[in-house]
């Protein structure tokens, strides 16, 4: 069983800094982790793309996070880490981790499946 874990959510002032941590469990199932990423959803809001990160080390952001946020990842523990600074208040919502996974098939792997952690909350106040 692929499992995403979360951690690293909280309540901070607004300036202030967070780290995100998503580690992906069930790794003797895993042939390939081709990209992961971070999306939040905000109450009334549709979730969004915060930043992302592929298997080659590709990344992107979206606008309203660059030069604040820092997505990175430890291959070696598949995991994927948001380093968020200089948060405001707009930034609070809900935090999910989502990792696009393929699993041995056989000897190769299957297509990428996408999994999705079970959200982390985060709190700016002004």
């Amino acid at each position: 069983q692929v499992q995403l874990v979360e951690s690293g959510g909280g309540s901070v002032q607004a300036g202030g800094s967070l780290r995100l941590s998503c580690a992906v469990s069930g790794s003797g199932r895993i042939f390939s982790i081709n990209a992961m990423g971070w999306y939040r959803q905000a109450p009334g809001k549709q979730r969004e793309l915060v930043a992302g990160v592929t298997s080659g080390g590709n990344t992107n952001y979206a606008d309203s996070v660059k030069g604040r946020f820092t997505i990175s990842t430890d291959n070696a523990k598949n995991t994927v880490y948001l380093q968020m600074n200089s948060l405001k208040p707009e930034d609070t919502a809900v935090y999910y981790c989502d990792a696009h996974i393929s699993l041995f098939m056989g000897l190769t792997g299957g297509p990428p499946v996408s999994y999705w952690g079970q959200g982390t909350q985060v709190t700016v106040s002004s």
